[in-house]
């Protein structure tokens, strides 16, 4: 268990901010845009790419190495994640920087539950963590190709391992100041072409970094002259300021709520303006389950996350308190600490803002907040005193509203299923459970003798989801649109979020519009139901058409294996 946790705030002798830039033969990277050549003139796009950098040290002019302790950086294209600031830094001028892509044998098997939540190496933010393998993707690059025979597959470059992790050296006049920063290329034409040139048809389309296998050894290769220097510049003060949010209206006197979470779990980032106490939680779960939060007061928050169906509704999508019916499959509430995006579009970056949204939404409870105001400031239920008790004052906004519901979704936990018990040594797999679980954590690779159901990339870790927004095959064409509808950008044509497999059989039906009734359904759909499309996820589209071809019984192992996922706590609100 999980309590409070405070991080110390250095005050820096000088900064330096290390950016760094993908490119393709010197130009800015086009995400998914499938106008770049293998040297064999394969046509292929990169969709992802996500790495480690780790041991930055810069090079005196006398020769000597000024070591930076504590140095790791995670960078990833698609959460714009292009910078790293290293602080404290002597001042004075260098001729060298030097890094690792990857990270050393003793950081690459610590254990993932130290980190916290901002840090580069918890695999809640940065999603490279092997999990049930161990150790770190080093570098994650990613995307699709054009076949000989015009279809298109996905291709998947994934360098791990100790022996991987790469030094990289480059030349570089350096005067660091109190404000420096040093702009840098990753070249992912080099890394791809030379001086060992890679094709998907010749060489393969996925590597994990197994020992021998010559994708890493020509990744490792390229590396060295992928990286390079082109700017130094000096920063501004409102580059180098750090926001530190305060609490927002407070009470004097609180008490702090319990956090609970398994120790297997990585540290989730809580909102520093809102923090837990048990006031706050308490007024949030009356909000939760009270019925005037809608228009005509029929329906609750409940009513759509129900307890017994692990916060799901049992339908296949929502219905609203004046019986409309929504469009989309209304998603299980739980470990919501360690989201970042909301609804399956991911159209909101917090939970007070999503919270909102259903009481207002004319097909859901059609109830505007003006009105929910009122009708709480004059309900017999006690409301100003408890928003006097979690806010410091008997006025109720909507805001107040928000931050109360915040509060207590935050501390819906998942961690207790069979699954963690047999990591705790205290319950056994039977044999079908067992072989479910090598499936789902085994790749696919038959050119390396590997026949796994390849579920990890999506669903990997003690979570079991994943930050990533993903076009699982469900579809060709797209009647919704999903999170392009958010971005406006086409890659993300069909893209939904990829949701927890935690308490998977309580949540039935999946999918984000409900189709599937059944787990056997949707492990059917993974073996012969993909649908390819240009935004089909990678890590699907490598595989052959229609999917990971799995025998019926391996079909029920993997379905075996993932009700092993269920909380007691849940379990038991269901009767099970």
């Amino acid at each position: 268990m999980l309590g409070c946790f405070l991080l110390p705030v250095l005050a820096p002798a000088a900064i330096l901010q290390i950016e760094v830039t993908p490119r393709v033969s010197g130009e800015n990277l086009q995400p998914a845009s499938l106008r770049y050549q293998t040297s064999a003139g394969e046509t292929f796009s990169i969709t992802r790419v996500s790495y480690l950098l780790s041991e930055f040290a810069l090079q005196r002019n006398d020769g000597s190495w000024l070591e930076l302790s504590n140095s790791v950086a995670w960078f990833d294209l698609d959460q714009d994640r292009n910078s790293v600031r290293l602080d404290p830094v002597a001042p004075g001028e260098f001729r060298a920087v030097r890094f690792t892509v990857g990270l050393n044998t003793n950081l690459n098997h610590a254990d993932i539950s130290q980190f916290p939540a901002g840090h580069p190496l918890n695999p809640n933010l940065n999603g490279l963590h092997w999990s049930w393998q161990g150790g770190y993707i080093f570098l994650a690059v990613e995307g699709l190709w054009r076949n000989a025979g015009g279809e298109l597959d996905g291709w998947a470059y994934h360098l791990a391992r100790d022996t991987n992790a790469t030094r990289i050296t480059l030349a570089a006049p350096l005067e660091i100041t109190n404000e420096t920063r040093v702009e840098m290329d990753f070249d992912l034409a080099t890394l791809l072409n030379a001086p060992r040139p890679l094709a998907f048809g010749k060489d393969g389309s996925s590597t994990h970094s197994r020992d021998g296998d010559p994708i890493s050894a020509a990744l490792v290769k390229n590396l060295s002259g992928a990286f390079r220097i082109h700017h130094v510049a000096t920063l501004t003060q409102t580059e180098i300021a750090l926001a530190h949010p305060q609490p927002l209206y407070l009470p004097e006197k609180f008490t702090p709520y319990p956090f609970q979470m398994g120790a297997t779990l990585p540290i989730p980032d809580l909102p520093r303006d809102n923090p837990l106490i048990v006031e706050r939680v308490d007024l949030g779960k009356k909000l939760f389950f009270d019925k005037r939060v809608s228009i005509n007061d029929r329906q609750s928050c409940a009513d759509c996350h129900a307890p017994d169906k692990a916060f799901s509704d049992g339908r296949r999508t929502a219905r609203g308190a004046e019986g409309d019916l929504g469009p989309r499959n209304s998603m299980p509430l739980f470990n919501l600490a360690w989201k970042k995006e909301f609804f399956w579009d991911g159209r909101v970056k917090s939970l007070r803002e999503q919270v909102l949204q259903p009481i207002q939404n004319p097909i859901e409870m059609h109830q505007s907040l003006t009105n929910l105001v009122l009708k709480l400031a004059q309900s017999p239920d006690g409301y100003p005193t408890m928003f006097t008790a979690a806010f410091g004052a008997p006025e109720i906004t909507a805001e107040k509203i928000a931050l109360a519901l915040e509060n207590y979704l935050l501390t819906l936990t998942s961690f207790d299923a069979k699954f963690d018990r047999v990591l705790r040594g205290e319950a056994q797999f039977t044999a079908t459970e067992q072989r479910g679980f090598e499936l789902f954590s085994t790749e696919y690779d038959p050119r390396r003798g590997q026949f796994g159901a390849d579920c990890f990339h999506c669903h990997g870790g003690p979570l079991f989801q994943s930050q990533a927004f993903a076009n699982n095959g469900a579809d060709g064409a797209f009647v919704d649109i999903g999170r392009e509808k958010v971005t406006g950008k086409a890659a993300d044509r069909g893209k939904f979020a990829t949701p927890s497999l935690r308490n998977i059989a309580l949540t039935a039906p999946y999918m984000h519009d409900g189709r599937f009734r059944t787990l056997a359904d949707v492990v059917r759909h993974y073996c012969t139901g993909i649908s390819r499309s240009a935004t089909l996820d990678p890590n699907l589209a490598k595989h052959p058409d229609g999917g990971v071809p799995l025998n019926a019984a391996d079909q029920q192992a993997l379905v075996a294996f993932l009700e092993t996922l269920t909380d007691e706590k849940y379990a038991a609100a269901a009767g099970r």
